[in-house]
């Protein structure tokens, strides 16, 4: 953010980032939030209370006294920066994003590899969580299958396009397996499941022409589907494979209809 003065928190929106980062079951531990209250140059005054507590305390005493949030956001900064969570990916996800909600208040957002990004300013509670989770919202309004919400969550609300794509591919292949029973994967997976011979997934009876078609064409789509995600994403480093916002709807609506398919299995 530079040296630019950054507006104050109001009392709630700083009680509600002290909350998720100093949790009780899975927020920074006491060590740590004195070392980065010390790092970000904010005298640790409450050190004896419950972390939240001791959190703001620190946080409003500093504000009151500067009349600004610039040391806080170094704090948060410094307190979500990925590499705290390795191993905890899902934790580092879940916070940037209740903290996130906090942060559009005041026009600001948190990215992934943990530097700042100016946003909209939310001026309302729903403001601030449609930010947070527009991917989400996007694919609730195409109706798309729960399966796919299921398998990435997430990754969903954080609007990380690689890993929902990624992940709900593989929502697939597991249901497959699910279905069948068998512990293969990939086009091996899919050509087993839906053999013309022998099938243990049909989604009609097999009779027609055009029932074979429907099947083969199934098959052929969950294989594509694999062979433009899957293979590509699980060999290429993410900042090689890009998928934007667009890409991802149109994937997961794919996705989804796959499942909504799968869904009439016989």
């Amino acid at each position: 953010m530079g040296n630019i003065k950054q507006p104050p928190f109001e009392a709630h929106i700083l009680e509600g980032i002290c909350r998720t980062i100093g949790d009780s079951a899975d927020g920074l531990s006491g060590t740590e939030i004195g070392q980065i209250l010390l790092n970000s140059k904010i005298p640790d005054i409450d050190p004896q209370n419950t972390k939240w507590k001791r959190l703001y305390s620190s946080f409003a005493a500093w504000q009151n006294q500067y009349q600004c949030s610039n040391h806080i956001l170094r704090f948060v900064q410094d307190a979500l920066q990925p590499v705290r969570y390795v191993g905890k990916e899902e934790i580092f996800h879940n916070r940037r994003l209740e903290v996130n909600k906090r942060l559009a208040f005041i026009g600001t957002e948190l990215t992934e590899e943990g530097k700042f990004r100016l946003v909209d300013k939310a001026k309302t509670i729903s403001d601030a969580e449609q930010s947070a989770s527009r991917l989400k919202h996007k694919l609730q309004n195409r109706n798309v299958h729960l399966a796919v919400f299921e398998y990435c969550r997430a990754e969903l609300l954080l609007e990380n396009y690689f890993h929902s794509v990624f992940e709900a591919t593989k929502s697939i292949a597991e249901r497959i397996r699910n279905m069948t029973a068998l512990c293969a994967d990939g086009n091996a997976l899919v050509e087993t499941a839906f053999s013309t011979t022998n099938p243990l997934i049909k989604i009609n009876n097999l009779i027609s022409d055009t029932d074979r078609s429907e099947h083969i064409g199934l098959s052929n789509l969950i294989k594509g589907i694999f062979g433009l995600i899957r293979n590509p994403t699980a060999h290429e480093p993410k900042i090689k494979f890009e998928i934007t916002e667009e890409e991802a709807l149109d994937i997961l609506n794919t996705i989804s209809y796959i499942h909504k398919l799968l869904d009439k299995a016989l």
